[in-house]
């Protein structure tokens, strides 16, 4: 399990490839390539090599695929047979299993997690884990960052060290001067670190590349000269270094400047009427913050808060009689409602990024260095090792349990397909099937309690309720979530005839014997929440706890280690393996004390996994500030109602309507801009529809907050679903598909809390009776609707399209929570499984073939 470790032993921090106190990495731009459609002859499939026709293969054969963590193909197997296979799409299939195992082996075959990677890379680390960093940081929502060193490196780990200090501070000691200030100062601290830290890989036009490529004498040095040049800032990026930090202190400096400055009191008397200093400064920090945001997300969304200002402006020359026109306001009235209010860059998402985001990934980072990551892996190989779904489930709990510490569903997508992917495709799982499990299993991190993702802290606070509170909102969707996909896998498992994978990593028991403190500081953030402690305080005592639990680490094993650029042979592994003892697994072998040192890195590397989510937040106040100014939101409201209600005037289909139109909505926004952006736009748009037609305030965040989720495994884009299909090197298109299969019910169940009020026992609201029976149908819907999407009902058979069809139907109505659409969903899906019975009846009972004999 080698890609949740970094080389020195410990865990990788949440964003390792932009870590700023490590050495040189690999740049995104080596890393593993995204996978292309390739031509496959018709009925052959790039994954299934030829085989022996007597003995049926079940793909724990199948070397044709690349290694997805980068390593080379052409290595001899470790059993010393190198003879190539004949492959339809032309890859070199000579390479061994990556886990090391001979795939030739009896079935079912045991899988040895303890040794999956000996590769030791020039630097010490681990070639695998080296690729796997650099792909989870190419599927991010935010792009890979530069790896500083020298005097660039100091500045961004003194300044990183700064924040977070002056974030915890805050948390124990607020700012006298009120929370404002102290967005000024985090902002002031996060935004030049941006322009350090992420470059500005604006690339030239085809032809001048050309030219260059065409003048240059030695083509390897131009390359080297390009990738050094781009991992150290430019004199540009020192220039927006500095202007960001003048336009962020502006507000604050007590120095007079013309007829502006004069200090943070003068700067609010000024609201509504900026003086010429405050309207160009303010004008400079709009387009450093769209700047940006393109560094880190992209050109989307910037382009999407071009689009709100451009409306902010010019929606006063719009015919009157538009329902979205509005006065008009001129341009400084928009610095001003960016610059000097509290709905503009210094508004609640920004707060939300410097109270809470910062602090709960410094956590994420302490967990992962004190060895929780791989400890979370292990645990669910172990849970599952012998059953007959071992692979699927271990996907997939592994996803859940990475969750609670990444938050982010590409990397984790990333990061449990590393390491799960060769052990599904010993079971026989092609690589769009598998991709689909991962990825639908990763976007659950962002799903998962504690972490739910920023977006989570944002319903908290335009809500006005407590962290735990939405939680607790969370908590039955995510189980119904992981539900559908846990059945999905034993559905596959039947219908394909998956092979048992036997995975050798040891009891359970033990590793939760010694390794079980991992869950103690999530456990403690939940209960601190429950006893009233705010999220901020209870995040920062679970950090100080897991810190102190991280010295019960073991010492690092004496491990014959191979030499740099060397490999253990599969005889020394097996030694070294014997040697340590039957159920020393891998994460004893490696020491994650939190010295203070490395206190220090992962204080540096949560500053640092929150400069992207801090731009972010602080452009989305662009979009809440022209909501606001113009009245936007209620337009929009009522345009949405208004189309609904153009089809139907019952208010029961206009709700439903209006739900099935909102959906839509927010799930194409989500294509284009990150999940806490997507949200924020939702909330300000949809959400007034919803509230407007008697929606619950908690049912209307949620249902946003679940759409804005799923842009990530909702094609086009599918960033998680891209990212998996590159570490298994399946086909694009048919993984998005797969992923949706997987991801049905989380389309599902937020229409289910929306629709009838009987759905707010979804989030928990409603007494015992209410959440029990919603809980209740809506798992018997999951299950049903993972039948139909399947086609096999477990324990029984295949389902042909009448029982599938009217099992989808059964599905649907079931989530209407109500007791007649609740008795006729139980009918059609009762008539479904009885079809599905007859159906296997009468295959059973078909007579064989007649022999013909001759007399």
């Amino acid at each position: 399990m080698s890609p949740i470790s970094t080389p020195d032993g410990s865990s990788s921090p949440a964003r390792p490839a932009n870590s700023p106190t490590g050495g040189p990495t690999a740049s995104a731009d080596r890393a593993a390539p995204r996978p292309r459609p390739t031509a496959e002859p018709d009925g052959v499939h790039p994954t299934q090599p030829a085989t022996d026709p007597t003995e049926p293969d079940h793909s724990e054969n199948d070397t044709s695929r690349p290694d997805p963590t980068g390593d080379e193909a052409s290595k001899p197997a470790p059993t010393g047979n190198d003879t190539p296979r004949a492959d339809p799409t032309g890859n070199d299939t000579s390479r061994p299993d990556p886990i090391g195992n001979d795939s030739t082996g009896p079935h079912p075959s045991t899988v040895h997690l303890s040794t999956a990677d000996r590769t030791r890379s020039a630097d010490g680390g681990s070639v695998a884990e080296q690729a796997t960093r650099d792909l989870a940081a190419q599927f991010e929502d935010e792009k890979p960052g530069r790896v500083l060193t020298g005097p660039a490196g100091l500045l961004l780990t003194g300044v990183s060290l700064a924040v977070g200090a002056l974030a915890l501070w805050q948390v124990f000691r607020p700012l006298s001067q009120g929370s404002k200030y102290y967005l000024i100062i985090f902002l002031a601290g996060v935004l030049p670190l941006v322009f350090l830290a992420y470059p500005a890989d604006l690339r030239l036009p085809a032809r001048l590349r050309a030219r260059r490529r065409r003048d240059s004498t030695d083509r390897d040095n131009a390359d080297r000269d390009s990738e050094s040049t781009r991992a150290r800032p430019t004199v540009a990026d020192w220039v927006l270094v500095v202007l960001a930090a003048a336009a962020c202190l502006y507000p604050v400096l007590p120095m007079t400047i013309g007829t502006g400055g004069g200090g943070y009191n003068a700067f609010l008397d000024r609201q509504g009427l900026l003086a010429p200093m405050d309207l160009v400064l303010g004008t400079v920090l709009l387009l450093l913050l769209l700047e940006a945001c393109r560094r880190t997300t992209g050109w989307i969304l910037p382009a999407v808060c071009l689009l709100f200002l451009g409306y902010g402006y010019y929606g006063g020359l719009l015919p009157q009689s538009w329902p979205v026109a509005h006065a008009g306001l001129d341009f400084s009235q928009l610095v001003d409602a960016f610059y000097n209010s509290d709905s503009g860059f210094y508004g609640t998402p920004l707060d939300v990024a410097a109270s809470y985001i910062v602090l709960f990934t410094i956590y994420g980072a302490v967990l992962e260095l004190s060895g929780a990551g791989r400890f979370f892996v292990e645990l669910s190989a172990a849970a599952f090792r012998r059953s007959r779904t071992a692979a699927g489930r271990t996907a997939v709990a592994s996803g859940f349990l990475l969750g609670t510490v990444s938050g982010s569903g590409a990397a984790t997508t990333v990061s449990i397909g590393a390491v799960t992917w060769p052990l599904l495709r010993r079971a026989g799982y092609p690589p769009e099937r598998a991709g689909g499990m991962l990825a639908a299993a990763g976007v659950g991190a962002i799903l998962s309690p504690p972490t739910l993702g920023a977006a989570a802290f944002i319903i908290a606070e335009y809500l006005g309720v407590s962290y735990l509170q939405v939680l607790g909102w969370a908590t039955v969707p995510t189980g119904l979530y992981y539900l559908g996909i846990l059945l999905s896998v034993e559905i596959d498992a039947r219908r394909s005839g998956v092979r048992p994978v036997v995975i050798d990593v040891g009891s359970p028991w033990r590793l939760l014997a010694r390794f079980g403190y991992h869950f103690a500081s999530l456990i403690a953030i939940i209960v601190f929440l429950a006893v009233g402690m705010s999220a901020t305080r209870a995040v920062v005592f679970a950090t100080i706890l897991a810190v102190a639990l991280s010295f019960l680490a073991p010492a690092r094993g004496q491990t014959n280690t191979p030499a740099r650029g060397q490999t253990n042979t599969p005889a020394q592994d097996r030694t070294n393996t014997a040697a340590q003892g039957q159920t020393n697994t891998s994460t004893q072998d490696r020491a994650h004390r939190l010295t203070p040192a490395r206190l220090v890195t992962a204080l540096v590397t949560g500053v640092r996994g929150v400069l992207a989510v801090t731009a972010v937040c602080a452009a989305a106040g662009i979009i809440t500030a022209t909501t606001t100014k113009t009245g936007l939101g209620p337009q929009a409201a009522a345009l949405l109602i208004g189309g609904a209600e153009a089809v139907t005037s019952d208010p029961t289909l206009v709700l439903v309507l209006t739900a099935l139109l909102a959906a839509v909505a927010l799930s194409l926004l989500g294509l284009a801009v990150p999940v806490t952006a997507s949200f924020v736009i939702g909330w300000v748009i949809v959400g007034p529809a919803l509230l407007d037609l008697g929606v619950t305030a908690p049912a209307a965040a949620m249902f946003v907050f679940y759409f804005a989720v799923l842009s990530e495994v909702s094609p086009p884009t599918a960033l998680a679903a891209v990212a998996a299909a590159a570490v298994t090197g399946g086909r694009l298109v048919p993984t998005m598909w797969q992923t949706l299969r997987y991801a049905l019910p989380a389309y599902l169940t937020p229409i289910a809390f929306v629709i009838t009020p009987a759905g707010l026992g979804l989030l928990g609201v409603g007494g015992v009776r209410r959440i029990a029976f919603a809980a209740v149908v809506t798992a018997l819907s999951v299950a049903v609707l993972a039948v139909a999407a399947g086609g096999w009902l477990p324990g029984v058979g295949p389902a042909g399209a009448p029982e599938r069809v009217l099992g989808a139907l059964a599905g649907v109505t079931l989530l209407w929570l109500e007791p007649v659409p609740v008795t006729v969903g139980t009918v059609l899906a009762a008539v479904a499984a009885a079809g599905v019975f007859l159906r296997r009846r009468s295959a059973d009972r078909q007579p064989s073939d007649p022999v013909e004999e001759k007399l």
